[in-house]
């Protein structure tokens, strides 16, 4: 009779282990809310990210440049007209004097981080010098997003 009285207690614990080994659907759903939260809270952060280093990407093109102009400066005694443009920088324009380039380890003139050309204006409307800018991300000339070499220290 003892084993009749254990049997039963035996097959009470294994059921209350089957019970513990699952999760409810509550408690998956509590883990799902959480996640849902996390990820609302986390992935605004990340995805304006990609924007800020585009636009550091772009001033820093236009700081390379800057940089390639004035050393075509130094050698030529001007900067490249506009209609010579930033391709002075690759190939010596018109048989010019005191060109020692290219100025640009590039093969062709460097794009902005929006696979768009820098717009380059010599005499400059806001610099004396020249004026050297991107679109941003738009692709078109004025709005908040355009990047120049007038509005960088």
């Amino acid at each position: 009779m003892r084993y009749t009285k254990a049997r039963p207690r035996c097959l009470a614990k294994a059921r209350g282990a089957r019970r513990s080994a699952g999760f409810t659907l509550i408690e998956l759903m509590l883990v799902l809310m959480i996640l849902a939260v996390l990820a609302a809270l986390v992935v605004p952060r990340i995805t304006g990210r990609g924007k800020e280093a585009k636009i550091t990407a772009a001033k820093q093109g236009i700081s390379n440049i800057k940089t390639a102009l004035k050393m075509f400066e130094m050698n030529c005694d001007r900067f490249p007209t506009t209609e010579e443009g930033l391709q002075a920088l690759i190939q010596q324009p018109g048989g010019l004097p005191g060109w020692k380039g290219p100025y640009i380890e590039q093969q062709t003139v460097p794009l902005d981080p929006w696979q768009n050309p820098y717009q380059y204006r010599c005499p400059g409307q806001h610099n004396n010098d020249f004026d050297l800018y991107s679109y941003g991300q738009d692709g078109q000339d004025g709005g908040d997003d355009d990047i120049t070499n007038w509005s960088q220290p």
